[in-house]
């Protein structure tokens, strides 16, 4: 149930941010500069966007119930404030979404990989903390939480 919320956040996260055209337009060059595949580096911020969630739970120890009270800005901190194999820590040992479970396996490849592959993981968590935050500064409240990102999700139509 908790990895299901930590996804939901990874997928919602872009489409929130690209409400603003020139965002895509804008992180699709940026990929392209960093020698990462624009569908591979999307479905990678996707699920470091959930990696990074699921660490900043397991460090408070917030329970699925809980998970919309997580403040947004403490995504983006673990995103970039965290290393790549602590975000793996923790994690489900089975998921329900086969899409998840490959593209938790490629993060955790990257990783062991090393080399151009942490570079590019590097990259891709700046971007996630980039991201966060402009969605931080675009919702209307003082501390804006995954709850409220989810219900901003549900407001323009993204799928839940």
């Amino acid at each position: 149930m908790l990895w299901r919320h930590c996804a939901h956040l990874g997928r919602v996260l872009l489409p929130l941010v690209d409400q603003e055209a020139w965002r895509q337009a804008r992180r699709h060059e940026t990929l392209k500069t960093w020698g990462i595949d624009i569908v591979v580096g999307e479905r990678l911020i996707e699920i470091f966007t959930a990696l990074a969630a699921h660490a900043v739970v397991a460090d408070t120890s917030v329970s699925a119930a809980g998970f919309d009270a997580l403040p947004l800005s403490a995504v983006a901190d673990a995103a970039t404030g965290k290393r790549d194999i602590e975000l793996l820590a923790g994690l489900p040992s089975a998921f329900a979404d086969d899409s998840d479970r490959q593209a938790v396996n490629v993060f955790r490849l990257y990783t062991y990989k090393g080399g151009q592959y942490s570079r590019q993981l590097f990259h891709l968590s700046r971007e996630v903390r980039h991201s966060c935050l402009v969605l931080v500064g675009r919702l209307p409240m003082p501390v804006p939480t995954c709850g409220d990102l989810f219900r901003r999700a549900a407001e323009v139509g993204l799928p839940q």
